[in-house]
């Protein structure tokens, strides 16, 4: 009598799943769009904290239709809400490299030509802006996250969202707390040899780029000193040449020179910003790469634990059946009866058990 309702349940499930891929993903049917950044305040007069917002437009396409969307919202999003989100799809989907978010300061800065500490740069709100964008754009072009509830109520609705990450929280604490333990592969007896590939390829990935920056920060700011140089030497032209009146002409020309060689640093600056964006974007990437690849190591330990937690208890039960006491018992000669024997096989039976839906628990957690 079962059979039928499984039947029919499976093809329900089917249905969904094909109504689901002929939708496509929510980029198709939404144009996300971050328009303009504002800074803010808040608090007393005496104590006043400033932030960025960031003003979050959505477009329902025309002719599209997307379960629960609106056609067209505008809202203020803070950067500390969109570490939020990341956070959460993060832990939601271990197996998914999310996309990364741009920086929140600035990393691998040359403070000599740019001030590193100013969050508030226009420039670097900008930059920040157009990242925030383009990782919102990337979220909603992946087949999977792109369905998420949270994410369509975090792009649309100013309240509530926050509220669905609370049933979540014990999660997220309890996979940042996992996070930080460290020497996770050396603890692992049979660690999956695909997802050692990714973590060793990630981690030399993101050693190479930061590497990398290092040295294009030191070299950039090294130059711009230089450069900047010139432009006492055509101060010094000039106003020697306001004196001369023989070598006032070639003196001025000379400075005119300095101070033009002083200024051409300004437009490597800029293209310097764009190159050392993207080897950012490839930076952070990296990180979300061993990001996942950490989560399976937690999982492939936790089935590990469980597995060897079956095995102890299992050899108990063996030795009891077997009618052999434990340590202390014939330390301190006591024999357990008929009766308190099959009490305490009954019991680790139950133990068994619990622990063998863990060891199920923490095996379908892998795959």
């Amino acid at each position: 009598m079962e059979q039928p309702t499984d039947d029919c349940e499976g093809a329900v499930a089917q249905q969904l799943d094909q109504e689901q891929e002929s939708l496509g993903t929510l980029i198709d049917h939404l144009e996300i769009v971050v328009t303009e950044a504002e800074k803010r305040t808040n608090g007393a007069l005496n104590i006043r904290e400033f932030y960025t917002v960031y003003l979050v437009e959505t477009k329902l396409l025309k002719g599209s239709k997307w379960p629960n969307s609106r056609e067209l919202s505008s809202l203020w999003r803070r950067y500390s809400q969109f570490e939020m989100l990341k956070l959460y799809l993060e832990n939601m989907y271990p197996f998914v490299v999310c996309p990364c978010l741009p920086e929140k300061k600035s990393v691998y800065s040359w403070n000599a030509a740019t001030n590193s500490s100013d969050t508030f740069d226009p420039d670097f709100v900008d930059r920040r802006r157009a990242g925030l964008e383009t990782f919102l754009i990337r979220v909603a072009s992946h087949p999977i996250i792109c369905r998420d509830v949270v994410l369509l109520m975090f792009l649309q609705q100013n309240e509530g969202w926050q509220d669905k990450l609370k049933d979540y929280a014990g999660y997220i604490t309890k996979a940042e707390s996992k996070l930080k333990s460290l020497s996770l592969p050396s603890r692992l007896k049979n660690p999956d040899k695909r997802f050692e590939v990714y973590h060793k390829y990630g981690s030399d990935l993101h050693l190479n780029i930061s590497s990398t920056l290092k040295l294009r920060s030191k070299a950039l700011e090294k130059q711009y000193c230089l450069h900047k140089l010139h432009a006492n030497y055509g101060r010094v032209f000039s106003e020697w040449s306001a004196i001369e009146k023989e070598m006032g002409d070639g003196l001025q020309r000379a400075g005119h020179y300095m101070d033009s060689y002083a200024s051409c640093i300004d437009s490597t600056l800029e293209e310097e910003e764009l190159v050392a964006d993207q080897l950012k974007e490839y930076l952070y990437l990296a990180n979300s790469l061993q990001s996942v690849c950490r989560k399976q190591q937690i999982m492939q330990l936790n089935l590990e634990r469980a597995m060897a937690v079956v095995d102890s208890k299992n050899i108990e039960k063996q030795r009891i059946q077997q009618g052999k006491s434990s340590l202390m018992s014939r330390l301190f000669g006591a024999v357990d009866s008929e009766e308190i024997r099959e009490a305490k096989l009954e019991e680790l039976e139950h133990k068994i058990t619990q622990e063998n839906n863990s060891v199920i628990v923490a095996q379908a957690d892998l795959k």
